[in-house]
């Protein structure tokens, strides 16, 4: 199961924590974070000809989501 976001390709990240000790930097593990993936469905349009739109299930990250959800200003 990819954690890549379908529609801005948006995929898991490597992070170097960096714990400050005493002065100095102490040195850690790296992590892995993954985007927050779920599953949505998309109103897919059809051409002119057909009347009626499709569903489309796809996974998105939340930022998407939320950009897809706002009116569009005219």
């Amino acid at each position: 199961m990819a954690k890549i976001c379908e529609i801005c390709g948006k995929g898991s990240m490597l992070l170097t924590p960096r714990n400050k000790l005493r002065g100095k930097y102490n040195p850690s593990d790296k992590k892995r974070k993954y985007p927050n993936i779920q599953r949505v469905f998309l109103l897919a349009r059809r051409s002119l000809g057909e009347s009626g739109s499709s569903e489309k299930r796809v996974r998105a990250c939340v930022q998407c989501i939320k950009t897809l959800s706002k009116p569009k200003k005219k």
